[in-house]
């Protein structure tokens, strides 16, 4: 646990929160700056900065946690769809730094526009950059 991280402090009960579900290893709870009506978010209870260094069983569980939420979010509100988000970094617009998935319910008519919009790429780049993370 961090001593200065809010994320850790909701982890140990000691922070304010919504909490809607909660296991041995991993808390749900709302997102105080929701994107969208039920947005919240899941963390492991042990502090790791980002997915590139949690441990490998928690990050299994909080991805399974996450998946439950997700099918909750389109059982409960009736969402038309769910984004599950992950930010490792500050240029992916990670500002709070203990791993973290949002869980993000869709509706046809919210107003929420992520900031990329797919397009045909490069194919001989693409080709480049796959030989290349594949060795």
């Amino acid at each position: 646990m961090s001593d200065d991280c809010i994320f850790c402090a909701i982890a140990k009960g000691e922070a304010p929160a919504t909490i809607v579900a909660s296991d041995e290893r991993t808390v749900a709870f709302m997102d105080i700056m929701p994107a969208t009506r039920g947005h919240l978010l899941v963390i492991p209870r042990t502090h790791y900065q980002d997915v590139l260094s949690v441990d490998p069983g928690d990050l299994a569980a909080t991805a399974t946690m996450a998946k439950a939420m997700a099918q909750r979010v389109k059982d409960k509100l009736d969402a038309d769809g769910v984004n599950l988000l992950n930010s490792c970094g500050r240029a992916a617009w990670q500002t709070v730094f203990h791993f973290h998935i949002h869980v993000i319910p869709r509706y046809v008519d919210d107003p929420l526009a992520l900031p990329w919009t797919p397009r045909d790429g490069d194919m001989d780049e693409i080709q480049r950059t796959g030989a290349l993370l594949a060795g």
